[in-house]
């Protein structure tokens, strides 16, 4: 599934994309059906996707690419290698298949008895979280993650688009092109992906001419879910014949970090069984904030929360937003605001910057929102409020740190 707004609100894809076009230039497209392209009206044949993908490299004034075709955009990639090979110069093949159904000569495929769960799927649960359940396990249980990749679905497709292109995928059948296939092919599989199984992945590479075959590890079917790294470093190296490397990525970011004030005392006086219902209503109304203001969930460890926001302003207004919220609940928290450049590592924010942030909350007494200077210059004109709440020590952070309280309107 794809859109290509929404592909970039996810901090993985959004790396990975930009280490592409690190040693590339990157051209992206919503096939027919998808994302931003027109809805489908009926089931698309391969040749109109091999139209519209040349059309697409037309509007990008591109006269030959490399192509990266992944699950049933494989095909079509496929097909344009062979009947247009001045237009293409590589063929990557990630996660893909020559055939989806299964036949007694094509044993990987899925079987009518597959097609009628996914359809089922399909009809049941196109969107919601339980979209995780079968083809994106290694980051179930980061939240976030599973919200983005749901909005991905909802965005991406109506389920009767989906139906369409199931259709077509049904019907696809690539194999009599793949000895023809003349330019240089990497094809890549996570080995332990279950919903293609990798025999998808080794009937292509050993029916291509001198395809270069990578068994990745792991076993998420979503391109996004699994490690995006490793299929970067392999893309780069076959394109280039070099394998640099991701750089560390450096980014400006407002940390937030927030934390349930006296929750030994409220486990003792609500017992297990109902702190942890208060404290799943808490996690829901907070994470309800993030994503109404854009804050980006980067871990949990008990009862408190890190979040990052690309504005301070924002940050502050959602954690108003969030001491509100829990308030209704009976839940008082603390919460602490640094701005400071961060070392992007994976799906975490790591750096000096992390741990001032996370000093400064600890200076925060129950409902009260505590700022660095550097919040609250940057915020300045922004409508903001601050009252001083003097310079202090943060333990490990060298000097003494002038801080802030934001008061309420």
């Amino acid at each position: 599934m794809t859109h290509l707004e929404v592909l970039w609100q996810e901090s993985r894809v959004e790396r990975f994309l930009m280490r592409v076009a690190g040693f590339s230039r990157l051209i992206l497209m919503d096939p027919r059906g998808l994302g931003l392209s027109d809805r489908l009206t009926d089931v698309p044949t391969l040749d109109e996707r091999v139209g519209d993908l040349l059309a697409v490299l037309d509007a990008a004034d591109s006269e030959r690419a490399a192509l990266f075709g992944n699950a049933d955009t494989g095909p079509p990639c496929i097909a344009t290698a062979v009947r247009h090979p001045d237009r293409v110069s590589h063929l990557i093949l990630c996660g893909t298949w020559a055939r989806s159904t299964w036949s007694d000569d094509y044993p990987y495929g899925w079987t009518d008895e597959d097609w009628s769960e996914f359809e089922r799927f399909v009809r049941k649960d196109w969107g919601r979280l339980e979209s995780f359940r079968d083809d994106a396990s290694s980051p179930a249980h980061n939240e976030a993650f599973r919200n983005w990749y749901a909005t991905l679905l909802r965005q991406g497709a109506s389920p009767r688009a989906v139906l369409l292109l199931a259709e077509m995928s049904r019907a696809v059948d690539v194999r009599s092109l793949l000895p023809d296939v003349a330019v240089p092919t990497l094809v890549m599989h996570r080995v332990g992906d279950d919903v293609v199984e990798v025999g998808n992945g080794r009937y292509l590479a050993e029916r291509i001419p001198d395809a270069r075959w990578i068994e990745l590890a792991g076993e998420d079917f979503v391109l996004w879910a699994g490690d995006l790294d490793t299929i970067a470093d392999e893309i780069e190296e076959f394109l280039t014949g070099r394998r640099i490397g991701p750089e560390a990525t450096r980014i400006v970011a407002t940390v937030m970090f927030t934390d349930v004030v006296g929750s030994t005392e409220r486990v003792r006086e609500l017992g297990d069984s109902a702190w942890v219902d208060l404290l799943r209503a808490h996690d829901s109304k907070l994470r309800v904030e993030l994503r109404r203001f854009g804050g980006r969930e980067i871990d949990t460890a008990g009862d408190g929360f890190f979040a990052s926001f690309d504005s301070p302003t924002t940050a502050i207004r959602c954690a108003q937003a969030v001491q509100a919220a829990v308030r209704e609940i009976g839940v008082e928290v603390r919460i602490g605001l640094h701005t400071g450049e961060c070392e992007v590592a994976g799906d975490k924010l790591r750096g000096v910057a992390v741990h001032i942030g996370s000093r400064v909350a600890g200076k925060a007494h129950a409902g009260e929102i505590v700022v660095s200077q550097t919040v609250k210059d940057v915020a300045m004109g922004a409508g903001i409020i601050f009252e001083d709440a003097g310079e202090h020590e943060l333990k490990g952070i060298p000097d003494r740190w002038h801080l802030y309280r934001v008061l309420a309107r």
